[in-house]
């Protein structure tokens, strides 16, 4: 059933960039309608997928599935988009893309297995010391919602956010588990901080209202860009089940946060942390799917959460259609609603970018410690080296990836040594 799962994904989320339905690269989406309404040639359009999207699935993609054997969404559906802009339009090419695709999706399941089994037999094998990449965030990621509140509403009400959060956390700690009707209840310590978190960062953002009259003025200028989203509900929603089923069975996960967290086990907390990255992505999803008339092959990402707290491969199918179709069709709502708190959607742009922020400096801070666990010393010095050179050279690899990047790079280097007779 994973593998059928797997080549279906791939295959369908193909076809849906070759259509232009939907791409999941968000720097790509405001491009299709630049070919599909005949302004740019395919051969650009193609070319402009794969420079943006190659990069990202081997500098970004892989190495986070590495570090859990769990595929991270990016490494599957970046290469979708590149697949689908490159096969040809027509029938044709939608055959060409579904076929490609649903190998590519194949290949990424059984290559990412056959690449564990490699490591598993080499002299030095320092996957599990890779885990050590995701230690950081499971802890760090419960700050981000300080960071944004910093970014929209100055330094202060920031400091207030994350001391609020930093006290519930400590609360939850000293205090967990609770008795409740003779029940042992166990509280999360970082899912806690971060609701708190949330709590706050929203009741700032909905106190900023819009003081204009003309409510869903995007909705009407592109209202035949949202009937085209609308049209194209069933495959969409399609594709929410596949998603949503694929993340029930674990082999699947839609940011580098929960996919540590899945690898703990710890999937209420996984699916706490896609919920909040869900939050971040709507005002982003929504407008350039209004604007563009093409829609993201995961929705607004909380088919993710819905599949972390379902569990259930099949049930998570169904909750995964139906979110999207919910999406889809409260698709103009919605962006009225965000006209008219301008402040929720500048909140949804400040999350994404405090996540990033946040992403960066604990993998960073994971990849150093996984290195030197590998080669200690070492480790600390070819991480930093790296990501100093990285910098240096305008980040041929994106920053937030350089740790885990480095940390299989020094595993590599590990097995070198041992070959070479040099200890370590």
């Amino acid at each position: 059933m994973q593998t059928i799962l797997m080549a279906l994904m791939g295959g369908l989320a193909a076809i849906l960039t070759n259509k232009g339905i939907a791409v999941f690269n968000d720097g790509l989406r405001p491009i299709i309608p630049e070919h599909v309404e005949g302004r740019m040639s395919k051969r650009d359009l193609a070319a402009t997928s794969f420079a943006m999207s190659f990069g990202l699935v081997i500098g970004f993609g892989i190495p986070f599935s590495l570090s859990a054997n769990i595929l991270l969404i990016h490494s599957i559906l970046l290469g979708t988009d590149v697949i689908g802009t490159w096969a040809p339009d027509g029938k044709k090419g939608m055959v060409t893309a579904g076929i490609v695709g649903a190998l590519y999706g194949l290949g990424l399941m059984y290559g990412l297995e056959f690449v564990v089994n490699i490591f598993e037999k080499m002299p030095v094998n320092f996957l599990s010391d890779l885990g050590k990449v995701g230690d950081p965030i499971v802890v760090a990621f419960a700050a981000f919602p300080a960071l944004a509140t910093a970014y929209q509403f100055g330094i202060k009400k920031g400091v207030f956010n994350l001391l609020a959060a930093g006290l519930v956390r400590q609360l939850a700690v000293t205090f967990s588990p609770l008795m409740l009707a003779g029940m042992e209840v166990s509280i999360n310590p970082e899912g806690m901080a971060l609701i708190t978190g949330m709590l706050i960062l929203l009741i700032f953002a909905t106190r900023e209202k819009s003081s204009n009259t003309n409510v869903g003025d995007l909705v009407s200028v592109f209202s035949e860009r949202v009937a085209r989203i609308k049209k194209n509900l069933p495959m969409l929603a399609v594709m929410g089940a596949l998603v949503a089923a694929a993340t029930a069975y674990q082999i699947l996960a839609g940011d580098p946060i929960s996919l540590n967290l899945m690898k703990e086990g710890a999937l209420n907390e996984a699916a706490l942390a896609a919920l909040a990255r869900g939050v971040g992505f709507i005002p982003l999803i929504a407008t350039t799917a209004i604007a563009t008339g093409v829609y993201s092959p995961v929705g607004m990402t909380f088919i993710f959460a819905a599949a972390l707290f379902i569990k259930n491969p099949l049930l998570a199918a169904i909750a995964g259609a139906v979110i999207i179709s919910l999406e889809i069709l409260f698709l103009d709502k919605l962006a009225g609603l965000l006209d008219r708190f301008p402040g929720i959607k500048k909140a949804g742009d400040n999350i994404r970018t405090a996540m990033s922020k946040l992403l960066e400096v604990a993998l960073l801070v994971g990849g150093m410690n996984a290195a030197n666990a590998i080669i200690p010393g070492f480790g600390f010095l070819f991480v930093a080296g790296l990501y100093i050179l990285n910098e240096i050279g305008d980040q041929p690899i994106v920053r937030m990836a350089v740790g885990p990047t480095a940390a299989i790079l020094v595993g590599i280097i590990a097995n070198i040594f041992v070959l070479l007779s040099i200890s370590f």
